[in-house]
């Protein structure tokens, strides 16, 4: 067998930016911003005030039953493989569906099924719980829903690993193509965790961002001296992976190729980050795609505009592209969308491949004073018009210290 390569031939999203491509690409492209200050009713006592939510409607793509018997977070993943796998071309029904696959990331899981059934049992007293909500609520429910709802029957994998699940999704969709034992894949993630209990246990971790005084869009500011904290987010990504030759020969448009996976473990601490343990994911996924770091035009950050992480992961880009930085622009875009956990990967790599196709950078929203503890080329606040650049990066970095860098390349 020879070389297999996976081509992305579509995108779907669902987020705070716009709940298509389209219009989340020109929320980027716009700095638009999608945080804005929490309702009471999700914020209650918890103490968090912003949060990037999805204006989400979900009766033109499910059955009044389904909504029922769907959590947000697979509701949100179906809504966006569907916009994937529309935007691929990719004629299912006329495939081997035992050749294709799913492979999905999420944090929390359902979220919402899970802060009703407790909020049913410990204020409500009722014992009598939800049949269908251990179902709703696991883990791998949003990536299994996917496969059910489009009969994808090919090699299935979820995984949980905070904020790198839906990147890990990515990479190892990768690989099972170019191992031969899928044709194609939907890879990607999604999280709906703006509840007022997960909201409580992030405010308790002290990692949440306040409300910015003068304009709580402002809120999550990466790599400024004057950051405070991330902001949660809700939403979803899906990318319709394919190996390259089919897809050429189907005429299939290309996004982009992706060639690079790096995953490694910190291996120190549960949640502070490590510098060495990024580095040596990021060289990883140079090393598979066979570049050299100087390949790269642009890198999607982690960035999640907390004291300590920003400086560490900076300190890590600069030790691995040396030289090569003073020429690396770099931004977060969780500035615009905020932060989706399990499903941050999967957008900002989204988000990332836009970039390589039309050479729009996304900015990081409201850099206004760049800490010099950050040294970086960063986009700030403006969208950067560039030549489409050869290869770019996409960095994501969870709790628990697991590291995934994907790297993706002009087709």
């Amino acid at each position: 067998m020879g070389l297999r390569r996976a081509a992305i031939t579509g995108i779907g999203v669902v987020s705070p930016l716009g709940n298509s491509v389209r219009e989340f690409n020109r929320s980027l492209a716009e700095g638009r911003p999608g945080i804005r200050r929490l309702p009471e009713e999700l914020a209650q006592g918890s103490g968090a005030q912003v949060g990037a939510m999805v204006d989400w409607d979900p009766a033109p793509l499910f059955k009044e039953a389904e909504i029922a018997n769907l959590d947000r977070v697979s509701q949100l993943a179906i809504a966006a493989a569907a916009q994937a796998l529309a935007a691929s071309g990719l004629d299912v029904a006329r495939c081997d569906r035992n050749r294709i696959g799913v492979c999905w990331g999420t944090g929390m899981g359902g979220a919402q099924t899970l802060e009703t059934s407790y909020r049913r049992l410990f204020v409500d007293k009722e014992w009598r719980g939800r049949p269908l909500a251990v179902v709703m609520a696991m883990n791998n429910a949003a990536g299994s829903n996917v496969a059910v709802r489009f009969g994808l029957r090919g090699p299935f994998a979820n995984f949980s690993t905070a904020c790198s699940s839906s990147a890990m999704a990515l990479g190892e969709a990768m690989r099972a193509i170019a191992a031969g034992r899928a044709d194609a894949v939907v890879a990607g993630g999604s999280e709906a965790l703006l509840v007022p209990g997960v909201l409580a246990a992030w405010q308790a971790l002290r990692t949440l961002a306040p409300a910015d005084p003068s304009d709580p869009a402002a809120s999550c500011k990466p790599f400024d001296k004057r950051r405070s904290g991330l902001v949660l987010g809700e939403g979803a990504a899906a990318l319709v992976l394919e190996e390259e030759s089919a897809a050429r020969l189907r005429g299939a448009r290309i996004h982009g190729l992706l060639t690079g996976y790096g995953n490694s473990c910190d291996a120190t601490h549960m949640s502070r980050p490590d510098r060495d343990g990024q580095v040596r994911a990021m060289c990883a996924a140079l090393e598979e795609s066979g570049l050299q770091p100087s390949a790269i035009g642009y890198l999607n950050a982690h960035g999640t505009a907390t004291a300590v992480g920003d400086v560490v992961e900076a300190e890590a880009i600069n030790a691995v592209f040396a030289d090569a930085a003073k020429e690396l622009w770099v931004s977060s875009t969780k500035s615009l969308h905020g932060h989706l956990l399990g499903g941050a990967g999967a957008l900002e790599f989204a988000a990332t491949l836009l970039a390589l196709e039309e050479g729009i950078l996304p900015p990081t929203g409201f850099l206004e004073q760049p800490d010099p503890a950050c040294a970086l080329r960063h986009v700030a606040i403006k969208a950067q018009h560039i030549d489409p650049p050869r290869a770019v990066m996409s960095n994501s970095f969870g709790f628990g210290g697991s590291n995934v860098v994907l790297v993706a390349e002009r087709a």
